[in-house]
């Protein structure tokens, strides 16, 4: 690529980057806030790059690993609660090391925005005792990626990418720069001594690993992009990641920083030159005290007679995000405590504006989502029935909103399948539901599944099958029939796994034809054993049905069961008129089939 500017989101800017370094192997899973990376990676590969959504994030790292055993320079991405499915690989790949670069990007969601958690990739870098690198914007990361893969490939081991939601997906201009020279990958080299993991070989990996990571902590400290603020006062700042990009918005003129850019292993040389000159010092981070915690303890170590505040003392808050806004309260409280000049200090103090709150936008289903119908058929069918519905990780999590109220169960991705198993083993008198997506099936609900028929459980599994993945953007997934090179792929048959792993009834219906959909469920609800419903209706972001409808005014009784049973947006008051918003109809028509007194009609989408 010509040097020249662009303005980019960041997970664009950080694959990008990887494609600057010479990366020749993308695998990962799709997760918000980490989903666009390996999409543009595809959109900008000039053939020699092999890209791949892999069928879950532990698929992704043990085929990243293969290629980094190779010698290909290699990037995995995953969001935060993605490196959970991988770490068992990783753990055993910390010890084995690599002989390609391997980058693995785990974007972390602090909020949580779209995340069931608020775990910190920086606390697992320790518990794996790999390094990770830790951007503070997008044009920081656009060259970060580089000096992973280049650090990754000089030591010989795999390296954590740590960008926040709001690096990830902030936009900024960065500037091109020229592709250095890369060596083509070498090849496998047979070496059992190396590459295949025995308890001796595992000892004597994790001696090195801690003489390594000490000598790293050294080499860190000389890291440009950790460095030292020179100020004139005796507290100071520390911090990294995005929260570095919002104190340098408000930190006052005169106040010593730190900034770290690698949490782990940490720069202790240049932590203790910092300190050395403080009597007090703030952490200002995001998620875990984990900068905070290696002050203190190199404090202790050195004896050194510092004061270090953040979360683990109350000073900032210890869940969520932080903004240009929390830290300027949070440097305010700090520098202005009595006894310290606050005549200089006085801009930490300002405030912005008052601004109108935003309104409070909970997630929903779409209007004209399929699962809304599957859920409401699952719901009419065991009206009256003792049932429990464990739900799973997509779009169908939002079946637990009101009025459908049809999730009580949440946990992780699969786990709706094996969760329904021991309730129904502690209460078998109730109908017990386990829904999964079919993205979510092919990623981690296909165990669960071979567990019931295996352990003889009880359980209708509904399989929600939309075509797509859609709560991540409508990446294609193994039953989708295409690759994210867009080449066409074998479509792996759901039905097929089923009856293989030994699932003898199996029904296949369109939740959108309600009264089938009612009457499958009702089938498949009597007896034992494993049953399986297959609700098979496309995205409306994939497919919609090419029809609208709206409310017959003469015949409608305004009795409102349309929006009291399915909350579909598209249906709308004004004053005490029901009417259907045409701009969001999609003409799933399912109002149609729930009106008692048929009131809702189809309708020419041009009129």
């Amino acid at each position: 690529m010509s040097s020249k500017k662009i303005l980019v989101m960041g997970n664009e800017a950080i694959a990008l980057g990887a494609i600057r370094a010479g990366v020749r192997m993308a695998a990962g899973y799709p997760g918000t806030p980490s989903t666009e990376i390996l999409e543009t990676i595809a959109k900008h590969n000039d053939g020699r790059i092999h890209v791949e959504w892999s069928v879950n994030e532990k698929a992704a790292m043990e085929v990243g690993a293969g290629a980094a055993y190779a010698g290909a320079r290699t990037l995995v991405t995953m969001k935060q609660v993605g490196l959970n499915v991988a770490s068992d690989p990783l753990m055993s790949l910390a010890y084995m090391g690599v002989k390609g670069g391997m980058v693995i990007v785990s974007a972390d969601d602090p909020g949580p925005i779209s995340s069931q958690t608020e775990q910190d990739t920086r606390t697992f870098a320790q518990f794996s005792k790999l390094p990770v690198f830790d951007p503070s914007s997008p044009e920081e990361a656009y060259e970060m990626i580089g000096e992973a893969f280049e650090f990754s490939e000089k030591y010989q081991t795999p390296v954590l990418f740590r960008p926040t939601t709001r690096v990830c997906h902030a936009c900024a201009s960065i500037e091109l720069l020229p592709e250095p020279e890369v060596s083509e990958p070498e090849g496998f080299i047979k070496d059992t001594m190396r590459w295949v993991i025995f308890p001796r070989t595992s000892y004597l990996n994790h001696v090195k690993i801690e003489k390594r990571n000490a000598e790293l902590s050294e080499i860190l400290s000389g890291y440009e992009r950790n460095f030292i603020l020179e100020g004139n006062k005796k507290k100071g700042i520390v911090t990294g990641g995005i929260s570095y990009a919002y104190t340098r918005e408000v930190l006052p003129e005169g106040t010593p920083l730190l900034k770290i850019s690698t949490p782990h292993p940490f720069p202790e040389q240049l932590a203790v030159r910092f300190l050395k000159e403080l009597d007090e010092a703030l952490v200002l981070e995001e998620l875990d005290p984990m900068i905070e915690r290696q002050l203190l303890q190199i404090a202790g170590k050195h004896h050194l007679p510092v004061n270090i505040y953040g979360k683990l003392t109350g000073h900032t808050k210890n869940a969520g995000e932080n903004s240009t806004e929390s830290i300027r309260e949070d440097l305010a409280r700090f520098l202005q405590e009595k006894g310290n000049d606050t005549t200089a200090d006085s801009s930490a103090a300002e405030v912005v504006s008052d601004a109108p709150e935003l309104p409070v936008r909970p997630p929903v289903l779409c209007a004209g989502c399929p699962h809304r119908a599957s859920f409401y058929a699952v719901k009419k069918a065991m009206k009256g029935k003792k049932a429990v519905f464990s739900g799973d990780i997509g779009c169908y999590t939002l079946g637990n909103a009101k009025p459908l109220d049809m999730v009580d169960t949440c946990l992780c991705m699969g786990a709706g399948v094996t969760i329904a198993q021991g309730l129904h083993v502690i209460e078998p008198d109730a109908v017990n539901f386990a829904f999964i997506g079919d993205s979510t099936f092919f990623a981690s609900g296909i165990t669960g599944v071979v567990n019931a028929v295996y352990n003889g459980n009880d359980i209708v599994l509904v399989v929600l099958d939309n075509s797509t993945t859609a709560m991540t953007g409508h990446q294609p997934h193994p039953g989708t029939g295409k690759t994210i090179m867009g080449d066409v792929a074998a479509k792996v048959s759901i039905p097929a796994i089923l009856r293989g792993i030994g699932v003898e009834r199996i029904y296949e219906c369109d939740p959108l034809n309600l009264n089938e959909a009612v009457d499958t469920v009702k089938e498949a609800a009597q007896g034992s054993g494993v049953r399986a419903v297959i609700f098979r209706s496309p995205c409306i972001a994939v497919s919609r049905p090419g029809k609208c409808y709206e409310v017959k005014q003469k015949k409608c009784r305004k009795c409102k069961v349309c929006i009291k049973e399915l909350g579909c947006p598209a249906i709308v008051t004004e004053g005490d008129t029901v009417k259907i918003d045409p701009s969001l109809c999609y003409g799933c028509g399912v109002c149609a089939a729930v009106c008692p007194f048929e009131a809702i009609g189809e309708v020419d989408c041009h009129e």
